[in-house]
């Protein structure tokens, strides 16, 4: 017992002494290694008589307690000192000035999906998301596409294996426009109900004015005696404060969409300058043309249906724009593929400061 005590002794002067992990390492192997001189001294319990082991047992663990804390205790002082020591040199000066421009920007997409939120917002619409994986039902189905209908083709729409169905056997895809969101809305809510959905969406398509995913908002209005006028008064509204001009002027057209009747393309006048479209004035001015933006109209009566209401007792209109698009018209950009680059020359040139947020009393497109 006398030479357990020295060991002792001798074991936590060093534990005191040692100056790194490793060294102390070595100490916690010499003593309560597999080989360390207290696990031999535990192993020796078993040749001992038993009056002998009943006295010598009790005196080697609280001689193992005694160690073991004193290397738990050591261990956490120096875990301590060194990450001290890293804090100092990964300190972080704040008194550093900041850099001349900020270094942070906001994707144009971003910045005009909060313009448009901000303009609907006064105009008492909400904004209403839904999953991006859709089943076809909502995607085309809920929405008047029947089984023949192009956009249902695969090489229009992103199919996912035939395997990965919902429960109700639909097909599952990756939706193709927000308007699903609409048929949500409308069967989750109810009637009336005045909301803008805007999200990303995907189709087969590539080259400079088409991606394979781009963005797209789309607006529904569901009330009672809703008419054409408000859908034009709507959207002239809208590129009027989207734009900040006073001089937009809108042409509808007779079209076809399966889910509006009647549907109208809606075009805007334009002219030119310094060779970019710049939106304003009438298509039929000298030097000024019609310019294709949109596509809108009142909702079918089967499409109301489909979402759980009555058509006899509901009416309403619906649009739909390219969110990339308008970002391109407003900011003159020309190749929609660098919006999804990612080159970070681009996004300095084109992207908005965090701190500029649209409001209507400040202009909605204000730069920095």
């Amino acid at each position: 017992m006398t030479e357990l005590t020295t060991q002792k002794d001798n074991a936590l002067a060093a534990i005191a002494a040692a100056s790194t992990l490793d060294a102390l390492d070595e100490q916690r192997v010499d003593a309560l290694g597999k080989k360390g001189w207290i696990s031999l001294a535990l192993k020796s319990l078993g040749q001992m008589h038993p009056d002998e082991r009943q006295q010598a047992a009790p005196a080697i663990q609280a001689v193992r307690a005694e160690v073991a804390d004193a290397i738990e205790a050591k261990r956490a002082a120096l875990e301590e000192e060194a990450l001290a020591v890293q804090l100092a040199k990964e300190r972080l000066d704040l008194t550093l000035p900041a850099p001349d421009a900020p270094r942070g920007t906001v994707h144009p997409v971003s910045q005009v999906m909060d313009e448009l939120a901000e303009i609907f917002a006064d105009l008492g619409f909400a904004v209403a998301t839904g999953p991006e994986i859709e089943d076809d039902w909502h995607n085309f189905t809920a929405l008047n596409m029947d089984e023949s209908h192009p956009a249902r083709a695969m090489h229009d729409t992103f199919y996912f294996p035939e395997s990965d169905n919902t429960q109700d056997g639909h097909r599952m895809l990756l939706r193709t426009h927000t308007s699903p969101v609409q048929i949500r809305s409308m069967k989750e809510q109810g009637a009336p109900i005045r909301i803008i959905a805007p999200g990303r969406v995907y189709r087969s398509d590539s080259d400079a004015t088409h991606t394979p995913m781009f963005h797209q908002v789309e607006g529904l209005v569901i009330d009672r005696d809703i008419h054409l006028g408000h859908l034009k008064w709507t959207l002239e509204t809208f590129l009027k404060a989207f734009f900040e001009r006073d001089d937009i002027v809108l042409r509808l057209r007779p079209s076809y969409f399966p889910f509006t009747e009647p549907s109208v393309e809606v075009d805007v006048g334009y002219a030119k300058e310094n060779g970019r479209r710049v939106v304003g004035g009438s298509g039929d001015d000298p030097g000024h043309d019609w310019m294709e933006l949109l596509g809108s109209g009142m909702v079918n009566r089967r499409v109301i249906e489909f979402a759980g209401l009555d058509a006899d007792q509901w009416q309403g209109f619906a649009f739909g724009v390219g969110v990339d698009r308008l970002a391109m018209l407003k900011y003159g950009m020309d190749d929609l593929r660098a919006f999804f680059d990612g080159d970070v020359r681009w996004l300095q040139h084109y992207g908005f400061s965090p701190f500029d947020q649209p409001t209507l009393s400040a202009g909605v497109g204000a730069r920095p």
